[in-house]
């Protein structure tokens, strides 16, 4: 059986982080279990994060009206995509497993992720109007969040003062993986490691390292599939929200049907 390919895409400028110290845990975990490990260090490589025309070998099709997907969906089907972008989409095709590993920066990724984002994840290799959610280009493989916070938990919590880290996962991890296609595994969250004692640092790599040693065979979250929508409007079909009705949840956190958002969602597998 060949070994199972990881791509940890890696994001801290710093490496004696707790981040790099999270990242270094899952190649050394992962490599000794057979996993064959490529990191993506985007600062170290200098990781271009601004989408632009730059990106495209060659002529443009609109130079007056420049539009970065239609551009690049293009140049991605003739083959000028810059060398930087394949290269990148080469470690996404041999994957298995992607891991984010990165800070939270302001909700959300940093500027150097997202544009790794925004430029590798391009119209056509990552998705397309008939792939994409549960039908797309990725449904075989598996990709998670897994990040350090600035504040601790409670904050993050359904009457804290930042909001339910449920809402604040869905754009990520629905609106971005889920969208490729990937099975989402529940993000590995590093709850305020500046604010801790070493030895709670220490414990948290600890569990990190428990949980990789099983991390290939984990359940994806759930999301709801590309076929409880219409095909025009992509609304819920009624048939699909009829069955919704007398239950005390919709089908997702961002599909609620103004019903209480589940517990949990987009931290646990199986909620």
């Amino acid at each position: 059986m060949a070994a199972q390919k990881v791509l940890i895409v890696y994001a801290h400028q710093s490496p004696c982080s707790f981040s790099a110290g999270a990242k270094d845990a899952a190649v050394e975990v992962l490599k000794a279990k057979g996993c064959e490990v490529t990191v993506s260090d985007l600062y170290d490589m200098k990781f271009k994060a601004t989408a632009t025309a730059e990106d495209i070998i060659g002529e443009v099709k609109n130079a007056e009206h420049f539009r970065y997907a239609q551009e690049t969906k293009l140049a991605w089907e003739e083959g000028r995509l810059s060398s930087d972008i394949t290269e990148e989409q080469r470690k996404v095709t041999e994957a298995d497993l992607i891991i984010f590993q990165f800070p939270m920066y302001w909700f959300s990724v940093p500027a150097i992720m997202k544009g790794w984002i925004d430029r590798v994840l391009t119209p056509g290799f990552a998705y397309s109007q008939e792939k994409r959610y549960s039908q797309g280009m990725f449904k075989d493989k598996k990709a998670m969040l897994s990040f350090t916070t600035g504040s601790h938990e409670p904050m993050f919590s359904a009457n804290g003062i930042h909001g339910d880290i449920n809402v604040s996962l869905w754009p990520l991890q629905n609106g971005i993986l889920h969208y490729c296609g990937f099975q989402v595994l529940a993000p590995q969250i590093f709850w305020a490691p500046s604010s801790q004692t070493p030895e709670a640092r220490k414990s948290m790599l600890d569990d990190w390292c428990t949980r990789l040693d099983k991390l290939m065979g984990e359940e994806p979250l759930s999301f709801p599939p590309l076929d409880y929508f219409d095909e025009k409007h992509f609304q819920l079909k009624p048939d699909v929200a009829e069955k919704f009705v007398s239950q005390e949840f919709g089908p997702a956190l961002g599909v609620h049907l103004g019903k209480p958002l589940p517990h949990n969602s987009q931290v646990k597998a199986g909620v």
